[in-house]
């Protein structure tokens, strides 16, 4: 499951009648956010950007027990730890100009260890999308969209010709957002959050040109 928080939503449903809708109030500038490299001494800072926003990535009948025995097993800064010495993964952080981070991506490169990710995806080489979250307070700022170019860069950039990703199948805002750069669905497969399975969509996308 990954988990993004789209900044443009799309509608849905036929065209409205009668007066203008007022027009959105604009969203904040992400020029002030930085997107680099994970350092191999963030693994504490990275466990706590993902004890902040991996629930905003879970259905509503997620409990809290099964979030925390989540973030035990699989975010915990030993985790982050290995992953940013794995040479097969990549993470990306959004950091504001005081330091903050604000979100953060993880790319994993090589065939999916998911058997039903492996038989959906189409494209190889290919890179998975594990990890794309952003702090609640940072939704609407251009931080999630700023974040996906430069990772789908980064993917291409390391050889990868196709990008793929698992997300929930209720988690609607996170599929206009995925949809919206290029994802389209290709399969299904399972998430394992506590001693639940959920149901996920397989996405994925083609590298060959730059990010719309």
């Amino acid at each position: 499951m990954t988990e993004t928080t789209p900044t443009d939503p799309a509608s849905t449903g036929p065209a409205p009648t009668g007066p203008a809708p007022t027009a959105p109030a604009p969203t904040r500038p992400a020029a002030e956010v930085r997107i680099r490299p994970a350092r191999p001494d963030e693994a504490a800072a990275l466990a706590e950007l993902a004890e902040a926003t991996f629930a905003l990535a879970c259905p509503p009948h997620t409990s809290a027990d099964a979030i925390a025995a989540f973030l035990t097993r699989v975010l915990a800064p030993a985790n982050f730890e290995a992953f940013l010495a794995d040479p097969d993964r990549l993470l990306l952080v959004a950091e504001t100009g005081a330091g903050t981070l604000t979100g953060y991506t993880m790319l994993v490169f090589g065939e999916p260890h998911d058997a039903d990710a492996a038989g959906a995806i189409r494209i190889r080489p290919t890179a998975e999308l594990s990890k794309c979250y952003v702090r609640a307070e940072a939704h609407g700022s251009g931080t999630a969209a700023a974040l996906m170019a430069a990772t789908l860069d980064a993917a291409r950039e390391r050889g990868a010709a196709g990008s793929w990703l698992g997300v929930n199948q209720e988690n609607v805002r996170a599929l206009r957002f995925y949809g919206k750069h290029g994802f389209e669905q290709v399969g299904i497969k399972r998430f394992l959050v506590g001693e639940r399975y959920e149901d996920d969509y397989v996405l994925e996308r083609a590298l060959q040109s730059r990010e719309p």
